[in-house]
């Protein structure tokens, strides 16, 4: 998992990104995978597509949610509607019940608190913690009769594409701050299983970000080597193919 203590070296650069995060314009956060300038961390602008993108908590904390999220999740499409992705590693080590706000900002639940039902890891991460394998799915329960997608919609789950084919937005919330953080910029491969994404900012609590393309499509899901990366600097995924695949297929038609 992203961690937020770190070397001298690396808290230095840490620091110049809040700066960054600081001085940045919010209009230049990367609503679509290539708008604004690549490579550039800022608060996420706060619109219904990005609602999609959203925080874990323990449940106990659901009526006081300041300073207590732990992970990033998105939702993806399902026909049961009420499907979101994360990293394994958020996950696996969580003994008690969660809850997903999506759109969640300074305290705030805008799209409501949702509970998380089940959730589904992979082989290769239950059995060794095989660092190709750190995806997960959750599915939450209803809120009124409706699922999480009918409220604020959800992109789609892809696998097979090819790494740096395109430019990718990651949205995530860090440990630190009350509100998403996004950068655009295209990944490149380390070596054949995991993807690496150079962008400030995405420090402790950004596991389980989505890496999301231009057509709304998550190519890629923050975790894998190092639990997403040992700096707030550079970010990793798993390259997404077939187990992948098989997960969601699980997970999407859960009843």
């Amino acid at each position: 998992m992203k961690q937020p203590s770190r070397p001298l070296a690396t808290r230095l650069s840490l620091y110049a990104a809040c700066l960054l995060l600081a001085c940045t314009p919010a209009s230049s956060a990367a609503g679509d995978a290539g708008a604004g300038p690549l490579g550039v961390s800022a608060v996420t602008v706060a619109t219904a597509r990005n609602a999609r993108v959203g925080a874990l908590f323990a449940a106990g904390r659901r009526d006081r949610l300041r300073g207590s999220h732990f992970c990033t999740a998105s939702v993806v499409h399902s026909p049961h509607r009420s499907l979101i992705v994360t990293a394994a590693h958020c996950l696996d080590a969580r003994t008690g019940a969660l809850v997903f706000v999506p759109g969640y900002r300074d305290g705030r639940a805008p799209y409501g608190v949702w509970s998380v039902r089940r959730w589904f890891l992979p082989r290769g991460w239950t059995e060794g913690r095989d660092e190709d394998s750190d995806v997960a799915f959750a599915v939450l329960g209803k809120r009124d009769g409706e699922g999480v997608e009918d409220v604020v919609g959800a992109n789609r789950f892809v696998t097979g594409a090819a790494t740096g084919a395109e430019t990718v937005t990651v949205t995530g919330y860090p440990d630190a701050r009350e509100a998403p953080v996004s950068c655009a910029n295209r990944p490149s491969p380390r070596g054949r299983t995991q993807q690496r994404l150079a962008c400030p900012g995405f420090s402790g609590g950004t596991s389980g970000s989505p890496w999301v393309g231009g057509d709304g499509q998550v190519v890629g899901v923050l975790g894998g080597h190092q639990g997403g990366g040992s700096t707030a600097d550079v970010s990793y995924s798993v390259v997404l193919g077939a187990r992948a695949a098989a997960l969601y297929r699980q997970a999407a038609r859960d009843p």
